[in-house]
């Protein structure tokens, strides 16, 4: 009896002490792993919500310039032969879209925009206003309107160069301004250049200076490369905290890649692998172009359209913004 309830009693020190091992293991597992950092998954947003469809006034069918503001959006179109160009207003609360006037001769629309590939906005001694980069070269390279609730009028007209020659642009943004000056950041292409203008200035030359380019090739779209990245094509692009949003379509996929420190760029600039935007439309399988981004009021990336079921269609551009992303 007395040697059965000894072998017992080594047993259960044996369990204890197996388990006493394991506990300290466990332990010693959970202490380790909490050391170990923790990889941040890349955020990637591939759905949107559309908040109104633009019409197509004046035969103006084709979606260009986009600026976003705190409480509207301002969405440019053109005509086929870029002779035309009108300015739609929406409001992102609730998608209401009026067709502004142009207050120079009463008429809906403009004969001097050119493509009106780019707008940004911008304000000043409470008057409002519209820089439009037309991808023409020479005096009318960038035109200026001051517009008063969902009417504009013609204030300025600018000749932008580069090297002592006449450049087109096809994007611009306003990266700051001062007592005296705006300081543009303006894009062709991959290439973006730096500029400034007399803050009341209505006319006159914009010389600008090279200041950096985008790196598209090895840019991350949800973790990975797109082979046929350059034959997407480059549109306007946003600017928003020293960050800048630059959208690419091809057919109907179009994509839009993040560059960060914009004040101290230089060189050739490589795209954030973090966060990255794509759209592949089933429901446009001809084209689903996004022409223009804006970030509103630290939230939400807003963006406009062409979009077309098939050649021909012309009745769903619009005004949209990517689902669950803020940019604060």
């Amino acid at each position: 009896m007395k040697w059965r309830f000894t072998e017992r009693m080594a047993a259960i020190t044996q369990i204890w002490r197996s388990s006493k091992r394991l506990t300290l293991f466990i332990a010693i597992l959970l202490c380790a792993s909490m050391l170990v950092p923790v990889a941040a998954s890349a955020a990637y947003y591939n759905t949107y919500s559309t908040v109104a469809t633009l019409g197509n006034a004046n035969d103006c069918y084709a979606a260009q310039g986009f600026a976003v503001g705190s409480t509207y959006v301002y969405s440019v179109k053109v005509n086929g032969d870029n002779n035309k160009a009108v300015i739609y207003r929406t409001k992102m609360s609730d998608g209401t879209t009026t067709l502004m006037t142009n207050g120079d001769n009463g008429s809906s629309y403009a004969t001097y925009l050119g493509h009106a590939n780019d707008v940004v906005l911008s304000s000043n001694d409470g008057n409002y206003y519209m820089f439009v980069v037309t991808m023409n070269a020479g005096s009318m390279s960038l035109v200026k309107l001051k517009y008063v609730g969902t009417t504009y009028y013609k204030v300025g007209n600018y000749t932008i160069k580069y090297d002592g020659a006449d450049k087109a642009m096809s994007g611009v943004k306003i990266t700051s301004k001062d007592a005296s000056n705006i300081n543009f950041l303006f894009k062709s292409g991959r290439a973006l250049y730096r500029g400034s203008l007399p803050l009341t200035a209505t006319s006159g030359t914009i010389n600008v200076t090279n200041s950096f380019s985008l790196n598209i090739e090895d840019a991350k779209v949800n973790g990975s490369t797109i082979s046929n990245i350059t034959s997407y094509a480059f549109q306007g692009f946003g600017y928003y905290n020293n960050t800048i949003y630059v959208p690419m379509t091809y057919k109907n996929v179009s994509i839009v890649l993040v560059y960060r420190n914009i004040s101290t760029a230089s060189g050739t600039i490589q795209a954030d692998p973090n966060l990255s935007f794509r759209v592949t439309s089933s429901a446009f399988p001809d084209l689903f172009e996004i022409e223009g981004v804006g970030v509103a009021n630290g939230d939400k990336l807003w963006f406009s359209t062409n979009r077309r079921t098939e050649p021909g269609d012309t009745a769903h551009d619009g005004v949209h913004y990517f689902n669950d992303f803020s940019a604060s």
